[in-house]
């Protein structure tokens, strides 16, 4: 039960995902609107 850091790890995660999809992609970031 430690809510604080289970949801820290949670965007952690989500943003070293993007971190790797930008280097994958080799392309500046940009905020996908649909």
């Amino acid at each position: 039960g430690k809510p604080k850091l289970v949801a820290l790890i949670a965007v952690a995660r989500k943003l070293i995902t993007i971190l790797n999809a930008i280097v994958r992609d080799q392309q500046p970031w940009r905020e996908q609107t649909a």
